[in-house]
Formats: structure tokens, C-alpha cells, sequence
């Protein structure tokens, strides 16, 4: 049996989905015995620079691959007259960024499940209180939440037209009481809490696309499924064991 894998390609809300607490690192060990999580995340980067590395960030993972995440937005929708303007793509390109993504790791990886994730919300307050932000002479943040909603409405509409699965974690956060302050840890990058909440949405695009615990086999017989009398008849399905 061939041991999946389900990469993770994103910005900074990827790059740290395996510190502690986050939601590649709950993929990972929800998944622990049946795929691998594989981490590509590149903080600060837009979908104009993703869409240019991207054979590359992907170049080395082998195997066979069940799953993508594509997480970006939030650099994208930096407002192009404050202080992240280096960053900003506009909405119209950011679509076309997408696109391109989204087909090269499908021609790559035939088959595959792509899952797109929208942007964050932002709390605009926190934003102004985070260094370097917190001292910019406009006073004014360099994100806003309703900016970054056009980009998550943007990621959704593309996820539609090339039929393709999409988490809108922009919209799912605001439904919650307090989100601003108990899901951002900065206005933009996730807390643990937050981290919980894309965790769960992803596993749940995952089973809605047949990648769930119980249509993934473990790769390697459970302990309560092996003959401690005769336990090479567990294995006669798992190939030779090699010479050392």
C-alpha cells in the first residue's frame, strides 16, 4: 500500500500551521497512521509570487499525493496605500493567480483534491497594536477586514467555477462571538483556537471528499488486529521485510 500524502501550500496562516497548537500539526496526527502531512508554506508571500514558485515548492515531495490545501489571500488584500503595499495583488489578478495554481498541481498531481481556503478575517484593532504597524503614521491599519472579505469572496467564487472544494474561514470565524481577539493573536495570524477552527474545517472537506479516517487504511496492521501467535500471518499483505 502506497502512504498518501496531503500537502499544505499556503502563506504565513500555513508556515505556522505546525507551531504548537496549529492545524497541520492536528492534521498530522489525526492523520498519523493513514497519511502525511506535508508542510510548503511561505510567510508574507502573495499569489503573484506563489504562482511563480510553485513547481519548485512542490518539486520534492514524492509519493502519491491525495489531497492540496492553497491558502492565500491575506498578503494579497494588504491595502496598496499603506504599509504593506508591497504585497498587495489586485482582486482581479489574485483570481488569475489562483487559476494558475490550482491547474498546475492539478496537472501535476492527476486526481488530486484541491481545497481552496479564503483569507482570515482581520481585526483591525489588533493590526494597529502589532509592531511594525502599531508606530505607521497613518495610524491607520494596513489590512481591513472588509478588504480581505472581497479577497475571500474572490477565493470562493474561483473554487465554484473551476469546481473545486473551498473553506471560506473568513466568513465560518465571524460567526463566532469574540472572534476578533480569541482567533487572531495579532489581527491576522491565528491563536490555537483559531487553529482549531480551520483544523475542523479541513477535516471536514477532507471526508466530504472521501479522504476521511475510516476510507483511509492504516498503513501497517493495528495492534489489536494482530495474532500474537502467529503474527507474520498479519503481515502477508504488507510485502517482504527487506534484508538488513
Amino acid at each position: 500500500m502506497v502512504r498518501p500524502s496531503i500537502v499544505l501550500f499556503g502563506d504565513s496562516i500555513t508556515e505556522e500551521a505546525f507551531g504548537e497548537g496549529g492545524w497541520g500539526s492536528s492534521l498530522a496526527n489525526h492523520y498519523s497512521r493513514s497519511a502525511d502531512v506535508v508542510l510548503r508554506g511561505y510567510s508574507g508571500y502573495n499569489t503573484r509570487w506563489a504562482a511563480r514558485v510553485a513547481g519548485r515548492a512542490v518539486a520534492t515531495v514524492a509519493g502519491a499525493v491525495a489531497a492540496v490545501t492553497i491558502c492565500f489571500g491575506a498578503n494579497d488584500a494588504a491595502l496598496p496605500d499603506r504599509a504593506s503595499a508591497a504585497q498587495h495583488v489586485p482582486v482581479g489578478e489574485y483570481r488569475d493567480n489562483l487559476r494558475a495554481i490550482c491547474a498546475m498541481l492539478q496537472r501535476r498531481w492527476p486526481g488530486v483534491v484541491v481545497i481552496l481556503v479564503t483569507p482570515p478575517p482581520v481585526d483591525e484593532d489588533g493590526r494597529r497594536r502589532y509592531p511594525p504597524y502599531a508606530h505607521d503614521y497613518s495610524g491607520l491599519p494596513e489590512r481591513t477586514n472588509a478588504a480581505a472579505g472581497v479577497y475571500a469572496r474572490a477565493c470562493v467564487e474561483v473554487a465554484r467555477q473551476c469546481g473545486i472544494r473551498a473553506i471560506d474561514i473568513w466568513s465560518r470565524m465571524q460567526k463566532f462571538p469574540g472572534w476578533e481577539k480569541s482567533f487572531l493573536r495579532d489581527g491576522l495570524h491565528l491563536t490555537p483556537r483559531g487553529n482549531r477552527v480551520l483544523f475542523e474545517e479541513v477535516v471536514f472537506a477532507l471526508k466530504d471528499a472521501n479522504l476521511s479516517l475510516e476510507a483511509l487504511p492504516a498503513d501497517l496492521p493495528l495492534f489489536g488486529d494482530m495474532d500474537p501467535d502467529n503474527p507474520a500471518k498479519s503481515f502477508e499483505d504488507e510485502g517482504e521485510w527487506a534484508e538488513c
